[in-house]
């Protein structure tokens, strides 16, 4: 298969209607209402792109490239996106599940996650400094030697993150959410 180079285009129902992605290099495309579940994304490079609405579940994304990639109302349960070439890194999401992810030792400064689910993700020795974690359910993440330094976190809800094996300076936190830096002490905060 021919490695492709495609930019300024629009893809919707790829994966639907049995069409395919074919392997290659995407700039300033746009992909909509496309079901990529556990396709095999691995080496192909996503610039500038947009992912609407897509299933992108299980997708196998080894050494992938994402470089200023937004996902907007995706499904992307089980994602390893520590196995996505780190070269220029960065995405945003807003309104997305990503359950069971992983972004095992990622430096992900100043990331937004907006409005989404992040329900068992893998945060472990993740560089989050500055993200923002706006409206998101941190039910189980796991957050252990996470830098999370300037996060802001306000908004978030059901984390637990242990403040003597995480950095927290300066990391912003509501009123509400300070029961997620007591469980450890199982302390009850009413």
């Amino acid at each position: 298969m021919n490695f492709g180079y495609y930019t300024d285009e629009n893809y919707t129902n790829l994966g639907v209607d049995n069409k395919e992605l074919n392997k290659g290099e995407y700039e300033l495309c746009t992909f909509s209402n496309c079901n990529l579940s556990g396709y095999d994304l691995s080496g192909y490079v996503f610039t500038d792109c947009e992912f609407i609405n897509c299933d992108l579940s299980n997708v196998k994304i080894s050494d992938a490239a994402f470089r200023d990639v937004k996902f907007i109302s995706c499904k992307m349960i089980g994602l390893h996106f520590d196995e996505c070439n780190l070269f220029s890194l960065s995405f945003e999401f807003m309104d997305c599940i990503l359950d069971f992810s992983s972004f095992y030792k990622l430096k992900l400064k100043k990331t937004t996650f907006r409005n989404c689910k992040l329900i068992q993700v893998d945060f472990v020795e993740a560089d989050l400094t500055q993200a923002q974690f706006v409206n998101c359910d941190l039910q189980q993440a796991v957050f252990e030697r996470t830098n999370l330094e300037k996060a802001d976190l306000r908004s978030g809800f059901n984390f637990n993150i242990n403040p003597e094996t995480n950095n927290i300076t300066k990391a912003k936190f509501s009123a509400q959410g300070l029961s997620g830096l007591l469980m450890k002490y199982k302390i009850i905060v009413e």
